[in-house]
């Protein structure tokens, strides 16, 4: 089975070493030509919660593909969707399966181009930084490295198969029959800390540790609650014995359970910065539009008030204009906490 990764970013090198350390083959595809010329001579060197040291990995460039693949494993920014992925149609065949592990939603946009047959999604659940030309960083402990997939319409196929028989060699791989219900999951979990960590510059941890910052993350989390079961979307339980049901509330005594619940979960993933706030430092486009973005669009569909959500996409959209400097904790005055009863 020939496999790609396409983006090889913080995700696609740590995938990528720790696939060939596992024994696994997989060809990473990343336009930054440094980053690959860096991996083809020094391997993929992976630190934080792993020390992997100059792992041989085999890179290329977009230009430089060649041949079928059997399953590309899609990484990149979806920003970078509509210029790179066409890219990868001369080297697709009937059988080929392509994966989006993105962040958001989106396997509508991705079937667009590739059919629905040989499109599957799923959830990566640990995150990473890039630090330097073949170097990436863990910011999640290795036994939660999880990856759940499935298709579009549910359906247990060979290809799902397939992939999930590859992504063994990167960590946990689980099917899921409800896609859309992984997907809203992570959703979740990236509107409410990424976009936090977005809008004000800082790390999971000190979200977290932060009262107001940590109701604010709460309040994300509601409305993407509130705003999926409008659409009629089940959220699955991505991390084992965690109810993402049990962040929606009302009253004051709710959301002082979801604040304690996001310090329990996200105690694992402390010192993770947004991928949206590390793209803000370089000064590349973010994906806020398809992250907090999202929950803002489906709440406008069903009239649906998503206040935190929308300062979050405004902070950074202020940013991204260059009309405010970068985020910092001070942006927290600029978020209202409602009194509950």
């Amino acid at each position: 089975m020939r496999v790609a990764i396409l983006g090889a970013g913080s995700l696609g090198t740590i995938m990528g070493a720790v696939v060939s350390k596992n024994g696994g083959e997989a060809i990473l595809i990343d336009a930054n030509k440094a980053h690959v010329d860096m991996l083809n001579a020094n391997g993929a060197t992976v630190t934080g919660y792993l020390d992997l040291k100059n792992v041989p990995v085999k890179a290329i460039t977009p230009d430089q593909m060649e041949g079928i693949y059997d399953v590309v494993i899609v990484l990149l920014k979806q920003t970078a969707n509509r210029k790179a992925l066409p890219g990868l149609l001369p080297h697709l065949n009937k059988n080929s399966v392509v994966c989006t592990l993105q962040n958001g939603i989106p396997e509508e946009s991705v079937a667009e181009i590739f059919g629905e047959d040989r499109t599957i999604g799923g959830t990566v659940g640990w995150g990473g930084g890039w630090l330097q030309p073949g170097v990436a960083q863990l910011y999640t402990k290795p036994e939660f490295m999880i990856i759940e997939i499935g298709s579009i319409n549910g359906e247990v196929t060979e290809k799902v198969k397939n992939v999930e028989q590859f992504l063994k060699y990167a960590g946990k791989a689980v099917i899921n029959t409800n896609l859309m219900g992984i997907r809203w999951a992570k959703l979740l979990m990236n509107s409410a800390l990424s976009g936090m960590s977005a809008a004000l510059g800082c790390t999971f941890g000190e979200i977290i540790d932060d009262d107001k910052a940590a109701a604010c993350a709460a309040h994300v989390a509601n409305e993407l609650i509130k705003v999926s079961k409008l659409k009629g979307v089940s959220i699955e339980e991505i991390i084992p014995g965690q109810n993402f049901y049990n962040l929606e509330f009302d009253d004051a005594a709710g959301r002082s359970k979801a604040i304690a619940m996001l310090r329990d979960v996200y105690s694992v993933h402390r010192p993770q910065k947004a991928s949206m706030m590390q793209d803000m430092e370089k000064g590349i486009p973010c994906e806020i539009d398809y992250i907090n973005g999202i929950v803002c669009q489906n709440g406008d569909k069903f009239d649906f008030d998503t206040p935190f959500n929308d300062l979050i996409v405004k902070i950074v959209k202020e940013f991204e204009a260059k009309e405010i400097p970068f985020p910092s904790t001070d942006n927290l005055n600029r978020f209202s906490i409602p009194e509950l009863d």
